[in-house]
């Protein structure tokens, strides 16, 4: 995980995962992956998918918390010590 991380957007797609359903994210997740693989993209833009991936992952592990009994707000204070914690390292 990277510190390109945004909480805002952890928090709205943990929303969107309560409203929805986890499998939208997965399979975004694979389909921006498989993106990726694209010869011609460019730096930037594989720097933009990589975040995007980063913040799915992320709000996918904030969800894992909610369901084993944490608020949002601890799963997400939590994970973001977490991602900070691994950053300072």
């Amino acid at each position: 995980m990277d510190d390109e991380m945004k909480l805002p957007v952890i928090k709205h797609l943990t929303q969107f995962i309560e409203d929805n359903d986890e499998d939208y994210i997965v399979e975004t997740i694979e389909t921006l992956e498989a993106l990726t693989e694209v010869p011609s993209l460019k730096d930037e833009e594989l720097d933009v998918i990589g975040e995007l991936i980063s913040n799915m992952y992320g709000a996918i592990e904030v969800n894992k918390m909610i369901k084993e009994g944490a608020t949002k707000k601890d799963a997400v204070n939590n994970f973001m010590k977490r991602v900070l914690g691994s950053i300072d390292k």
